[in-house]
């Protein structure tokens, strides 16, 4: 087992890597040791898949155990899931000291986490990622939220977990595409923050299919502390620092909404914004020609796509870039790399230069 620990004073949590999800009960009573009642939120799949062990761990300690399942899938992160989450809590009779669990992906981290942020002014939140990129991305650092109509994650808080428990075993039901789909996140790391992590990933990534649980905990326990060390600088966004993680997420949550969340994966989505990106501060001077080939190639070795769909013109994509969360009086805000290892925000792209990566 790692622990990673995010120092950020009263809010502070540590994040455990490579235990057992029947391990669970007895840390949780530590955490949150003035209730008996608990709530696991999660879908079908991952309840047949892992309820019965959590729900064992939980009961073993005293929990009264009470599992809530929600559809699965980007496009159920809406405000009505949301409501019908309160009305079950409501229904639980679930008080302010009651730990709601998240099992699952990003989604239901997000979904969770923000009905946890909402409900009786804020539950104990627990967020067990069952996929690699909640693991390395979504369930670390706070943010949690629901989609609208008109982009993602535009409603929501800043709000912390009680701690993170990650076991690394739940990785080897997860579907060749999904450990694709983390992988972006994991690169991301590399380009924006250390180098090394880029070459070492450069040198070891082959086959995602078949990756032994030691590899996969150094890339989950690396890309963990990168995030922390980042969080823990600018932990709401008021410095600018934390936007750098939101590098291929500007073009990425674009594609999404307007594939309406139904053709990419959000680390396909992501890998995707990540070229277009890297692509503009090639064309902008800002990276040599060599290293914007080394990132393509590294999401390329991964099978994650890379081209932007043409039929998305710049005429279609500007109304969803002014939504962009990151827009700061009036302009657009880019996480651009300038070499592997340090990004930069620009809030002066050219639209010409954006109007050509897109074509």
């Amino acid at each position: 087992m790692k622990i990673v620990k995010v120092k950020l004073g009263k809010r502070s949590y540590p994040i455990y890597i490579g235990v057992d999800l029947s391990a669970l009960g007895p840390v949780l009573t530590r955490h949150c040791p003035n209730t008996h009642k608990t709530i696991i939120v999660t879908n079908e799949l991952l309840s047949e898949l892992y309820g019965e062990i959590l729900e064992k761990s939980l009961k073993t300690v005293g929990y009264q155990v009470r599992t809530i399942l929600v559809p699965d899938g980007e496009k159920y992160k809406t405000l009505e899931q949301a409501e019908k989450l309160y009305q079950s809590l409501l229904k639980e009779k679930i008080e302010r000291f009651s730990p709601i669990i998240a099992l699952g992906g990003g989604v239901i981290g997000d979904l969770t986490g923000f009905v946890s942020a909402t409900f009786l002014r804020g539950l104990p939140l627990v967020q067990v990622p069952t996929t690699l990129v909640a693991q390395v991305d979504s369930s670390i650092g706070g943010k949690v939220g629901i989609d609208l109509p008109e982009g993602k994650n535009l409603v929501g808080a800043f709000y912390q977990p009680t701690f993170v428990w990650i076991d690394l075993k739940v990785l080897e039901t997860l579907a060749l595409e999904e450990m694709r789909n983390g992988f972006a996140e994991v690169i991301k790391y590399g380009i924006i923050q250390e180098a090394k992590f880029f070459n070492y990933l450069e040198m070891w990534v082959s086959d995602v299919g078949h990756l032994s649980l030691k590899f996969l905990e150094e890339i989950v326990y690396r890309s963990c502390k990168i995030k922390s060390e980042i969080v823990q600088k600018d932990e709401c966004e008021r410095t600018g620092l934390r936007r750098i993680l939101n590098f291929g997420h500007t073009l990425g949550h674009v594609l999404e909404a307007l594939t309406k969340y139904r053709i990419y994966k959000h680390g396909e989505a992501v890998s995707i914004g990540m070229v277009g990106a890297t692509k503009i501060a090639e064309k902008m001077k800002l990276i040599k020609k060599e290293e914007a080939e080394r990132i393509v190639n590294l999401l390329k070795k991964v099978e994650l796509p890379t081209n932007w769909p043409k039929k998305y013109k710049l005429e279609k994509v500007y109304p969803y870039l002014e939504h962009d969360k990151k827009v700061k009086n009036g302009k657009i805000n880019f996480v651009l790399p300038v070499k592997i290892g340090q990004v930069i925000v620009r809030n002066d792209v050219p639209k010409k230069i954006l109007n050509k990566v897109l074509k």
